[in-house]
């Protein structure tokens, strides 16, 4: 029965990412801006053949083989987590369902929206989307989960 509810959960992140951007890419032209809030930010719609920051531009290849691979080692780790690592569960969630909704871009764009557009203390930050938002709450949770479990496993 749980599996029937982290499926729902994977669904209704990936659901968001996946209208969220086609809500972008149908309203506003590519590498328009428009300001949100002055000075801070700008929904910006651009198209990202990379990675997370725009990191490894144009290795969709590489892509397409390490994103099944992650896919599989997430579902694994959420599979083998203890039932009550509700932590590590919701980090995985989080990884498999941002996973999925940048894969889905790369399947079928070649490459990813992104649209977030946030200027912090004078720097414009990498413009990113809600699938980056779930994969990078993930990891932190993730690694929060794993240095707890260090700590409980050294008491």
């Amino acid at each position: 029965m749980h599996y029937l509810i982290y499926f729902f959960i994977v669904a209704v992140l990936v659901f968001i990412d996946q209208f969220s951007k086609s809500l972008i890419v149908s309203t506003i032209d590519l590498n328009q801006s428009i300001t949100v809030i002055k000075g801070f930010f700008n929904i910006t719609y651009v198209r990202n053949f990379g990675a997370g920051f725009s990191i490894m531009q144009n290795a969709t290849t590489t892509f397409y083989i390490i994103t099944p691979i992650c896919l599989i080692l997430f579902i694994y780790l959420l599979i083998k987590t203890k039932e009550k690592d509700y932590l590590s569960k919701t980090a995985l969630l989080l990884m498999i369902g941002g996973t999925i909704g940048n894969f889905l871009d790369r399947i079928i764009n070649v490459y990813v929206v992104d649209f977030l557009d946030f200027i912090i203390f004078g720097w414009d930050f990498p413009v990113f989307n809600f699938a980056d938002i779930c994969l990078t709450i993930g990891v932190g949770i993730y690694i929060v989960s794993l240095l707890k479990e260090s700590k409980n496993e050294r008491a």
